[in-house]
């Protein structure tokens, strides 16, 4: 996910027992992801388009979700949706699921959901299939479910953009990709973007890596642990800036190895995120690029399929009016791929970053 969940140490249902926990209710889905990339006109009778949509978020201890959830009252006012007040699974996929459900008992009439696990959050699909509400997924694209359209930033491609700057900033040595949990398509995409790219592009760099499942503690502590064991690493990958940027910028203080850019044995950083904070760290020095995954975007787009798939409209492959395309993937889902900037000391000033604009 934009960064996946922070679990504080809960325990975490198996995806088995998630989707058993998932009720049952009769009805059909009426809207289905296929179409055209502009609007259709009505797919469906009786799909009138209005009504209150419901808005999950996945956590809210990470600056980018923060903003997302800030982002998404404002998103709906301007695409004329009626969103309820976001509710927050707080990285729980389990809770997800109930929080699905308590929102179709509420009589939403759409829901746009950040899922927490790929593969779980098909329950809570199934559960909104059987009485007819459409939903967009912001973020995770799942596994396996309906849902009338994925808005998410190519994942891949910031795997291979993180790859492509530590390798022509490092001839050689060892660096070190924190990732995200593999339980979510963003953890993998990542991981496996930027682990083969490495291999073809950059054989001489050796890639260490840290499973953190998006968890700042996990993150700081075996980050601590294999520095000790390798203190001779040239760059960092960090696949969520809001959840890894303090603890490794910290871990890194604690054994005299941050060195601002320029510096003898500085250790060139990529990010994944494109929050303040860590446009502040480029700044100083700290760490060299990110990934700027658009959280007000998310937001919009969000609002703007929610709205569509209420109306009974359907949308197929193909570039869009908004500089993105939407493609089709293996599962059959349509995922609309937006825009996701590197960002570097060069444009990090940027005004149209969502990130120069929040706060």
């Amino acid at each position: 996910m934009a960064d996946g969940s922070v679990r504080n140490g809960r325990w975490r249902m198996s995806t088995t027992a998630v989707r058993l926990a998932a009720v049952a209710a009769c009805g059909a889905l009426a809207l289905t992801a296929c179409g055209s990339t502009t609007d259709t006109g009505s797919a469906s009778a009786g799909a009138g388009g209005t009504g209150k949509v419901g808005v999950i978020l996945p956590l809210l201890t990470s600056p980018f979700w923060q903003s997302y959830n800030d982002y998404v009252p404002k998103m709906a006012k301007s695409e004329g949706v009626e969103a309820l007040k976001t509710v927050n699974s707080n990285s729980d996929p389990s809770q997800q699921i109930t929080d699905i459900n308590n929102q179709l008992n509420q009589g939403v009439k759409g829901l746009v959901v950040a899922p927490l696990d790929s593969a779980a959050i098909e329950a809570g699909l199934d559960q909104a299939e059987r009485k007819g509400v459409p939903v967009v997924a912001v973020d995770v694209a799942p596994e396996k479910g309906k849902v009338a359209m994925v808005v998410r930033a190519n994942n891949v491609a910031y795997g291979e953009k993180a790859c492509e700057y530590l390798g022509k900033q490092i001839p050689s040595g060892k660096v070190v990709q924190i990732m995200g949990d593999l339980a979510s398509v963003n953890g993998r995409d990542r991981s496996e973007a930027f682990r083969a790219c490495i291999k073809k592009n950059y054989p001489k760099l050796q890639v260490l890596e840290i499973p953190a499942k998006w968890e700042s503690d996990t993150a700081a502590s075996k980050l601590d642990t294999l520095l000790n064991a390798n203190p001779d690493i040239k760059g960092i990958y960090m696949q969520a800036g809001g959840v890894y940027l303090a603890p490794t910028l910290q871990t890194l203080k604690s054994k005299g190895m941050l060195k601002k850019t320029g510096q003898a044995g500085h250790i060139t950083i990529v990010s994944n995120d494109g929050i303040p904070q860590e446009y502040d760290a480029i700044r100083k020095g700290e760490i060299d690029a990110t990934v700027s995954q658009p959280a007000d975007l998310y937001a919009k787009y969000g609002m703007y399929y929610i709205k569509a798939a209420m109306e009974g409209k359907t949308f197929k492959p193909g570039p869009t009016d908004h500089d993105s395309e939407i493609v089709k993937l293996p599962s059959g889902i349509l995922e609309d791929q937006l825009p996701a900037p590197l960002v570097t000391k060069d444009n990090v000033d940027d005004p149209e970053l969502w990130g120069n604009t929040v706060g």
